[in-house]
């Protein structure tokens, strides 16, 4: 596989606080990835290193197999956190002129732009200002800005920021086929049920320090199956054994179990059966948000 981006031992401090710590990582040609952690755990401050925004204090950053060069960023699409659109240009002539700047052609540009709006629910908005449009619209334009160029690479930080459902949704799929395109995508976020359903790798920071990393499938597998998802009527209480239980994740009457290791799933069912109703049962393996809980919350324990 085609090395698109490869981190090697970076380091960044601000006035003596570390806020990235010795990382490393590989990223390959058509892969999405995910760059997870807590607030404040140094995904973003690694972004802006790749983005050559802010330099590292040691390490080496190579994009697309060679050190970064300003020529570079023609060939990537960044979606920062913070929006910087322009307010007052009419959203027609922002992408246009965005686009120029990434070495798209004016006529071009400004095809793609109809077609990005359109495919984004935004075309009614063509020739309104930037300022005009509401947090989540301003969300997918920036996201139009971002993509509008064809970037071999796209890294998007917290992308879903500021979406409803159906235009999370919306988006979801068109990242989708990106990736079926070959595009490269990485994308922070604190959304582990997308992160789950999206990515096929993932590295965990936290502190500055990676945790986890690697293909999620196989991290799933080692963390055991030794989850118990369930959803009941009636009383609760026999999820407070703490001779089956080792932590729990309660919705009211839906509940993720993490059993303690050597525990029979079947006694839980048989508890639970004597105060509840059972209307589902289910034996797997931890999803992304326990994992992400219980590696954070041990570290930060520590």
């Amino acid at each position: 596989m085609i090395s698109i981006l490869s981190l090697q031992h970076i380091t960044k401090q601000f006035d003596g606080v570390v806020a990235v710590d010795d990382l490393s990582l590989e990223i390959t040609e058509g892969s999405m990835y995910g760059l997870l952690g807590p607030n404040g755990a140094g995904k973003t401050t690694t972004i802006r290193m790749i983005m050559n925004i802010i330099v590292p204090d040691c390490g080496r950053i190579e994009l697309f197999g060679e050190p970064f060069q300003e020529a570079l960023k023609d060939r990537i699409g960044y979606l920062p956190e913070e929006r910087g659109l322009y307010g007052k240009m009419k959203i027609t002539d922002l992408l246009i002129f965005l686009a120029e700047i990434k070495g798209v052609p004016k006529r071009e540009a400004a095809s793609r732009s109809d077609a990005w709006l359109e495919r984004l629910d935004l075309s009614e908005w063509r020739d309104k200002p930037v300022e005009s449009l509401s947090k989540g619209m301003q969300q997918k334009l920036q996201f139009i800005a971002t993509v509008l160029h064809d970037p071999e690479l796209i890294i998007l930080d917290e992308p879903f920021a500021g979406l409803d459902p159906v235009n999370t949704n919306l988006l979801k799929d068109i990242m989708l086929d990106l990736r079926q395109k070959g595009r490269t995508i990485i994308f922070s976020t604190h959304r582990m049920e997308q992160v789950e359903k999206l990515c096929e790798r993932i590295c965990l920071i936290n502190k500055g320090q990676q945790v986890l990393e690697g293909d999620l499938s196989e991290i799933k597998r080692s963390a055991g199956r030794n989850t118990v998802r369930m959803a009941f009527d009636g009383d609760d209480a026999f999820l407070n054994d703490s001779r089956l239980i080792q932590s729990k994740d309660s919705y009211g009457n839906y509940v993720e179990v993490h059993l303690r290791d050597g525990a029979d799933p079947q006694d839980l069912l048989r508890s639970a059966l004597q105060h509840a109703a059972v209307t589902r049962f289910e034996i797997t393996e931890p999803s992304l948000n326990e994992i992400f809980i219980e590696v954070v919350g041990g570290k930060n324990d520590e």
